[in-house]
C-alpha cells in the first residue's frame, strides 16, 4: 500500500525524469476528492483522449464534461511531449475495473483478462490522458512515446514500483480499448529500461 505523493512531490519526480512540464491554474487543488478517498495508490493508468489539439485537450482534461466533471486524469502528455498538469487528487479517469487486475498490479504480476468492473480504480490510480484521436491511425511522435515512459517511469520510481504497475485503461475495464495505437507491452518495456 502506498501513500499517494504530495502535489510538490508529483512535480518533482516528474522533472527529475526530464519531463517537460506546465502547470494549469490550480491543478494542485483541483480534484474530486469530495466523492470519495484517493489512495492507497497502486499504479499508473495511461489513456488517450480522442481528441485533437492540445489547447482543446487540456482544456477538456480540466474541465471535463457536464455527465463527467474534471478533472479527467492528473497530467495530458500532448503529441509534443509536455506534460500538462491538470488536477492532482482523485480524478475521473479509470472508472470501475477488475479487481483481479487490481490484485495482479499490486502484485506486480502478469495482467489477467478484465472480464468485472467491480472496483474503484479512481482511487487506485495515477492518471494520464494522452493527447490522440484513438483511430490506431493518429501518429504517436517519439516525443509523446518517451514522455509517457518518462512520466510513468517518474511515478514509479518514487513509490518503488515496476513497469508491472503501469497498465492501459484497456487492461482495466471491459470495453475500453484506450490508448490505441501502440502496445502496453512496448511502453512497459520502454519504461523497464528507464528504471534500469
Amino acid at each position: 500500500m502506498a501513500s499517494p505523493m504530495s502535489a510538490g512531490d508529483f512535480l518533482a519526480a516528474l522533472t527529475d525524469e526530464g519531463v517537460r512540464v506546465t502547470q494549469v491554474g490550480d491543478w494542485r487543488q483541483h480534484n474530486r476528492n469530495h466523492k470519495g478517498p484517493w489512495g492507497p495508490v497502486h499504479g499508473v493508468m495511461i489513456h488517450h483522449t480522442v481528441t485533437s489539439g492540445t489547447e482543446e485537450t487540456v482544456e477538456i482534461c480540466r474541465d471535463g464534461f457536464e455527465s463527467l466533471p474534471g478533472p479527467l486524469c492528473h497530467g495530458v502528455i500532448a503529441k509534443d511531449g509536455g506534460v500538462h498538469l491538470v488536477g492532482y487528487g482523485r480524478a475521473n479517469h479509470a472508472g470501475l475495473g477488475d479487481d483481479d487486475v487490481l490484485r495482479a498490479v499490486i502484485a506486480e504480476k502478469a495482467l489477467p483478462p478484465d472480464n468485472e468492473a467491480n472496483t474503484d480504480g479512481n482511487r487506485a490510480f495515477y492518471g494520464f490522458e494522452c493527447e490522440n484521436l484513438g483511430d490506431g491511425e493518429d501518429p504517436w511522435p517519439e516525443e509523446q512515446l518517451d514522455a509517457i515512459a518518462r512520466a510513468a517511469a517518474a511515478v514509479c520510481r518514487h513509490h518503488g514500483w515496476t513497469e508491472r504497475s503501469v497498465i492501459g485503461h484497456l487492461e482495466w475495464q471491459p470495453g475500453k480499448v484506450d490508448p490505441r495505437g501502440f502496445t502496453m507491452d512496448a511502453m512497459r518495456a520502454r519504461i523497464r529500461e528507464r528504471l534500469k
